[in-house]
């Protein structure tokens, strides 16, 4: 009992001690706040005013004045690249970088971090030579990820597959992202060259390589199709082509056509109408409804496109199917009735042009056509092969 009473006694002695000293250190470090806050330009913070209501033209005048009277303020300079940078001044934000490289005094940290801001503003400019002899040199540093990252992008920006594989290859796998995916499509590009070239067995080594890196690339079983088709083996790419619904059913419509023109030249075109058909049925999409629809007005005629439309359309009704109806519907119709039809199929069309349209899953960006990479972000496989129409009907 006693002994529980000292040890409460001893914690009302501790815990004041404990409090001074806290209110102590709270003095000091705000008296050297204080004294740092003084020694700085008023410029400086006018600067930041500027930056915080998003006036960075100000803000770049007052920075540039706060630099002229203390030119010594590291920081100030590292600023001021990055608004000029920001701005698109580039020649600017190169010259405040170099001559921070070129001052005496800097420690090793911010001497990389000069240079990391100065390979920056070559890449910003397009001196995309000079920006990779920049994150070259950054390589093994502390900066060495923020470096092949660069690099990578710059690669890529100069469709140096090869040398993007590599600096893919030793970047570290993150949680929130694995390089497989961008590693099998710089494969695909080879391969797409090779198979451009005239070499398939060169086109056939990069995409055994592809799905090594990733076994759900179907960009990479797509180009295997083509190149047993550029041998001759139509069976062996529809066999190929196939296999893409397993990987990924949303890809069907990229590969629809080839596989209906395959079947048609290997003489089978009823088989292959017939396995569209089930395509569509299973994974119901508007460009695989396209595809579908061509298939059957060469093979079938157009009473039996138009019932095919119109069975989708009851379905999954879309003001892009509506259209593809109309079309067909023109087709069967008498003359007389043709005119008023394209009246109304033209008037859906106007709208249709603006849902007809595939977006970028990372950034947003809409285009008329598929990409693999997204132009806008550089994003790979951000495209899916869905019209915006699609998503907007999807609960």
């Amino acid at each position: 009992m006693s002994n529980g009473f000292e040890i409460q006694l001893w914690w009302l002695l501790v815990l004041p001690a404990f409090f001074v000293l806290g209110w102590v250190a709270a003095r000091i470090d705000i008296k050297h706040l204080l004294r740092e806050s003084r020694a700085l330009p008023r410029s400086y913070f006018r600067g930041l005013n500027f930056l915080l209501n998003e006036q960075p033209d100000k803000a770049i005048e007052a920075f540039i004045e706060a630099a002229r009277v203390d030119p010594e303020t590291i920081e100030l300079h590292f600023a001021l690249g990055n608004l000029f940078r920001r701005r698109g001044e580039t020649d600017r934000a190169i010259r405040v970088h170099q001559n921070l490289i070129e001052r005496e005094g800097l420690n090793d940290e911010q001497r990389l971090h000069a240079l990391s801001e100065l390979g920056q503003d070559y890449l910003k400019a397009g001196l995309l030579d000079r920006a990779e002899d920049v994150f070259q040199k950054l390589l093994g540093t502390r900066r060495d990820e923020e470096a092949l990252r660069f690099l990578l992008e710059i690669y890529q920006q100069e469709k140096e597959w090869r040398k993007a594989i590599d600096a893919a290859r030793k970047l570290p796998d993150h949680a929130g992202h694995m390089w497989q995916k961008e590693i099998a499509n710089f494969h695909c590009e080879l391969a797409a060259t090779a198979l451009l070239n005239g070499e398939p067995e060169a086109a056939r080594q990069l995409l055994d390589g592809a799905l090594a890196e990733s076994r759900k690339c179907v960009r990479a079983t797509i180009l295997q199709g083509e190149v047993a088709l550029a041998e001759g083996d139509t069976a062996a790419a529809i066999e190929t082509w196939k296999r893409v619904e397993q990987q990924s059913p949303m890809y069907l419509a990229l590969i629809a056509d080839k596989l209906a023109e395959a079947f048609r030249a290997a003489g089978r075109e009823e088989q292959g109408v017939s396995l569209l058909r089930g395509w569509l049925a299973q994974h119901p999409s508007l460009d695989l409804l396209d595809a579908v629809f061509q298939s059957e007005l060469k093979a079938g005629g157009a009473d039996a496109a138009y019932l095919l439309v119109r069975d989708e359309l009851r379905r999954n009704p879309t003001l892009l199917g509506l259209d593809k109806l109309l079309e067909a519907q023109i087709l069967v119709s008498p003359p007389e009735r043709r005119p008023d039809l394209e009246l109304i199929k033209n008037l859906i069309h106007n709208h249709t042009r603006r849902v007809a349209r595939y977006r970028c899953d990372g950034c947003g960006f809409k285009a008329r056509q598929f990409y693999w990479r997204c132009p806008a972000c550089g994003g790979w496989e951000t495209y899916p092969p869905k019209r915006t129409e699609e998503y907007d009907l999807a609960p």
